[in-house]
């Protein structure tokens, strides 16, 4: 009895510290805790006042994927945006995050590199002559680095076409008369970049890591660093100590790749645990967004955007109190500031700035110069709790913009994240797939070895779900026909190469689910436990569970026709269709292949073809196999009926 108690309480312990650490991990039980660090030694001045001195304010844009084949508009619109949206804003420097180009095939399923659609995205960014009216950082995605196999190759137009021309990180001071502020690229795209889909996670290796973290300590002089790079840090493959440590000086990471997850997630937004903000910015492809940030004396804030809708507004001071951290930013000058600050953009001339602060009415703010507009204030009248902002803005066309956050002058308080998002961007996915494959595999394997080697079956009580279950994997497992296809079905899956084909362009590979080998290249597994996921759950696993189902269909002494004229339609058919249904995605799933990897990954693909082509002959063996070979289990559920 003491024991149990002790156990309970033991568990119980564990259980309340790994979600302790669950929310701690997620910045959903307080501010992070960052491992011990000096605090930079902000000042409290400058602070925000009326002068437009210490402020300078970018754009970044991601995900725009033009294409030869699809939504002409893409370009259309891009091209407004560096001429129109561009001139109106006047950014100091644009962060392009990747994706540039589609690199698609027109059935939308294959992939490869067009030379026009980079000649496209060039001819924009000359027509348009944005380079010289902004500094432009165009970085690879995983779609500019399909099909490619070597960065010498000739297919990688990134080289020829972009605005950067360099392949791989690189670190960016963009110098001001009150400081220096970094940008470093993280370039994590695959090399050899493998046709879709495997290339969906990025990769680090320790060299890439070695020169991230030189960057890192490059940057240490400056008053700000912002990293930014396609790929989220949790689709990131890197070595130890892993790219967010590497970051952990960082203001804030800017990215893109997940497209608001198809509209499901329109704010991707999270901090790291050791403080720095991760911030996805929604796709240009399909919903034309893209992000404004702003430094203003020290104080980082920024906007989601979409693309033609005036006026653009953003509130430099007082800035989110989500966003605020004070191992970062000078926040004590929010305290000091003298003047709420906004940045206000249109097409047509802004014509008022209202003011509110929780509800009230506090003025109109003055138009200062440019687009920065200025109201007087006094910070120490909201110097406790939380206090909500909002700022109206209105221009000359009669257009109308409304923006509002909640702020704090007190530096201790916080506000959380949204879970979901917090869990989208700080899961390292790829190791979370890989424990879920282990597992699903595992769990399948043993149950097979158990009902192997464990004594015939001994039916008590009436026939129910869980006896007819236990019943009909103790027939699987102990003939030998379907328990060894199983288990090589399965031992297979894990281990042996899923299929043989031109990974990249001329380039010959395997695919495992642990990983690709091409060109004398390793790329570690990642969307391959995805994938090997879904291969065991909607066909390996429903397979056994079918055989199973098939053979107890034997044990009651029936054989294919028989068993269906018993009169428990509802019972069987929705088996067998559902069975028919999975066999498709089999035949889909070898098809995709093929469009993808061609025609030699198709014949030479164990885990989709020759598996395909297999499951309707041992389907076959069962409802054909001689009844002697299942007589000592077809007796022995007869008599259990029967008594």
């Amino acid at each position: 009895m003491a024991a149990a108690l002790a156990l309970r309480v033991v568990a119980g312990l564990a259980a309340a510290a790994l979600v302790a650490m669950l929310l701690e991990h997620y910045g959903l039980a307080g501010p992070p805790s960052p491992r011990p660090q000096p605090r930079r030694p902000w000042s409290p001045h400058p602070a925000p006042g009326p002068r437009d001195n210490n402020i300078f304010w970018g754009l970044q844009i991601s995900d725009i994927h033009l294409s030869r084949f699809h939504d002409r508009g893409r370009a259309v619109d891009l091209e407004k945006f560096c001429s129109e949206t561009i001139d109106i804003i006047q950014p100091a420097l644009v962060l392009a995050t990747g994706d540039l180009t589609d690199a698609k095939t027109k059935d939308k399923l294959g992939s490869r590199q067009h030379e026009v659609e980079w000649q496209t995205y060039q001819g924009i960014l000359k027509k348009t002559r944005v380079m010289e009216k902004t500094k432009w950082l165009d970085i690879k995605g995983n779609h500019d680095a399909f099909n490619i196999p070597s960065l010498e190759s000739v297919e990688n137009y990134y080289r020829k076409y972009s605005a950067v021309r360099k392949d791989g990180s690189f670190h960016y001071v963009h110098s001001t008369p009150f400081g220096n502020y970094s940008f470093i690229c993280v370039d994590a795209t695959l090399s050899p970049g493998p046709k879709r889909p495997y290339n969906f996670f990025g990769i680090l290796n320790e060299k890439q890591m070695e020169e991230l973290s030189l960057l890192a300590k490059e940057s240490s002089w400056s008053n700000h660093t912002i990293w930014f790079g396609h790929f989220t840090t949790s689709t990131i493959l890197s070595s130890s100590p892993g790219i967010r440590s590497i970051m952990s000086s960082a203001t804030a990471y800017l990215c893109g790749h997940l497209h608001t997850l198809g509209g499901l997630m329109p704010v991707l937004h999270t901090r790291h645990f050791q403080g720095t903000l991760e911030l996805e910015v929604g796709d240009w492809k399909d919903n034309r967004r893209y992000r404004i940030f702003a430094f203003d004396h020290d104080l980082f804030s920024f906007a989601d955007l979409t693309f033609g809708k005036w006026p653009v507004v953003l509130i430099t001071n007082p800035k989110s109190l989500l966003y605020s951290y004070a191992k970062h930013e000078p926040l004590e000058r929010l305290l000091h500031s003298t003047h709420i600050r906004v940045l206000a953009f249109s097409s047509s001339s802004i014509t008022s700035v209202a003011v509110k602060i929780d509800g009230v009415h506090l003025g109109e703010a003055v138009h200062l110069s440019g687009p920065i507009f200025i109201l007087k204030w006094n910070p120490r009248n909201y110097s406790n709790g939380t206090h909500n902002i909002e700022v109206i803005v209105q221009d000359s066309a009669g257009r109308r913009k409304t923006v509002h956050h909640v702020f704090s002058v007190e530096e201790d308080l916080h506000l959380t994240f949204d879970p979901l998002a917090s869990f989208i961007l700080l899961t390292d996915h790829y190791i979370m797939a890989r424990v879920l494959f282990v597992l699903i595999v595992l769990i399948q394997l043993t149950i097979l070895i158990i009902f192997r080697y464990r004594g015939h079956p001994k039916l008590k009580g009436p026939p129910g779900f869980v006896n007819l279950t236990s019943f009909s994997l103790h027939v699987l497992s102990k003939t030998n026909i379907f328990y060894y296809s199983v288990l090589l079905l399965t031992l297979y899956t894990v281990l042996g190469p899923w299929f043989v084909g031109e990974i990249t362009l001329g380039k010959l590979g395997c695919c495992f689910s642990f990983g690709i080998f091409v060109d004398g290249h390793f790329l570690q597994g990642s969307l391959t436990f995805v994938v090997g996921i879904l291969q065991l759950v909607f066909f390996n696993v429903p397979l056994m569970t079918y055989l199973s189902w098939s053979l107890l269909q034997r044990c009651f002494g029936h054989n294919f026709r028989s068993h269906l004229h018993q009169g428990k339609y509802l019972k069987i058919i929705p088996v067998h269709l559902l069975m028919l249904l999975l066999y498709v995605w089999q035949v889909y799933s070898c098809y995709f292949l093929q469009v993808t990897y061609g025609t030699l990954a198709f014949f030479f693909s164990p885990l989709r073809t020759w598996l395909t082509l297999l499951t309707p002959v041992l389907i076959r063996c069962v409802w054909t196999l001689n009844p002697t070979e299942l007589g000592t289990f077809t007796v022995q559920l007869k008599s259990h009926l029967s008594s």
